[in-house]
């Protein structure tokens, strides 16, 4: 999930008289790097954890009075992580409120309070990831394999097209992603969040079977993961296939696992942090963004080394780089 942008992005009228809840509300709607699944992350952590401070004018709102919030959500028994996640959203709002002038300082001042602390993420033996393929129902094992092998999002193999999947020459192209909300009913189809989400990723060359027969076998003429009807399936579709073949070979990893376990291996090949970032679409620095030119070429080589790597099985066999 990505973090708040603290640059300026929206502008609030009035921000002086308003209140907590009417700048958030603001940040949310006006802010063009919130999607819509934060957004409604967003608000259900305003109606669990925010309340006693949402009506309050942003000017009367003070560094005693968000330590005294923070201290009592985390009494109370809310996760850590959505306390978290509500502090960054009010530090997010109040920094534009002090672009704006309505206050002259953030009072949110707590060190660390909206830190993300993630622990650490199991990832999959090469031999487990075809185990697991092996389990999953056929149609869905391309979802599988192109999650852990070529670090795709469940979003992104929903919203992958037949055409953008190149096996002749060894590629698979994201271009959208398939995003469905939790709580208000909702599904749609938009841009990748940055445009290093959009990318060209080489198929490891021991996938390239398995993907020709579910070419052959399963995929519709639109969507590359089609349902019997040749339409597009959902997410959970995808998951609950997922959830059977890893309660059947006996592992515990959650699906984003599978994307991982690819980044894992394929750092384990020789790739640098640039190759992982072009290869999983991430964008984080402009300098990492502006260097991507460099690994055009190397991408074909981390895929030869990834299907060496499930030959073997074993990642300390593998040259540190190429």
């Amino acid at each position: 999930m990505a973090l708040f942008s603290t640059v300026r992005t929206a502008s609030f009228s009035s921000v002086v008289d308003s209140t907590l809840r009417e700048c958030c509300e603001s940040y949310l709607e006006e802010n063009p790097r919130v999607g819509e699944r934060w957004a409604e992350t967003c608000r259900r952590n305003m109606r669990l954890h925010l309340d006693e401070l949402l009506d309050k004018p942003v000017a009367n709102i003070n560094p005693p009075m968000v330590r005294a919030w923070h201290a009592k959500a985390l009494r109370g028994s809310g996760g850590r992580t959505s306390i978290s996640q509500s502090y960054r959203l009010i530090r997010a709002v109040l920094n534009v409120a002090v672009q704006d002038g309505a206050i002259v300082r953030n009072p949110c001042q707590i060190p660390g309070a909206g830190a993300q602390r993630s622990a650490e993420r199991p990832i999959a033996t090469p031999a487990e990831v075809a185990k697991l393929i092996e389990a999953t129902t056929p149609c869905f094992r391309a979802a599988v394999a192109l999650a852990a092998w070529c670090g795709l999002r469940r979003g992104e193999l929903c919203a992958l097209r037949t055409r953008d999947v190149d096996l002749e020459h060894g590629r698979v192209t994201v271009r959208r992603n398939y995003v469905e909300l939790l709580e208000a009913p909702g599904k749609f189809e938009k841009d990748p969040k940055s445009e290093a989400g959009k990318r060209t990723v080489t198929i490891p060359p021991h996938m390239v079977p398995l993907l020709e027969r579910h070419a052959c076998e399963h995929s519709g003429p639109t969507y590359f993961l089609a349902d019997r009807h040749g339409q597009q399936v959902r997410g959970n579709t995808i998951y609950q296939a997922f959830v059977r073949a890893r309660e059947q070979v006996g592992l515990t990893i959650a699906f984003h696992d599978l994307r991982h376990t690819g980044q894992s291996l394929a750092a384990a090949t020789g790739a640098s942090l640039v190759d992982l970032k072009k290869r999983l679409g991430h964008s984080s620095t402009a300098a990492a963004q502006r260097y991507m030119h460099a690994v055009e070429g190397r991408d074909a080589h981390i895929a030869d080394a990834l299907s060496k790597l499930a030959a073997s099985g074993d990642a300390s066999k593998l040259p540190k780089s190429f």
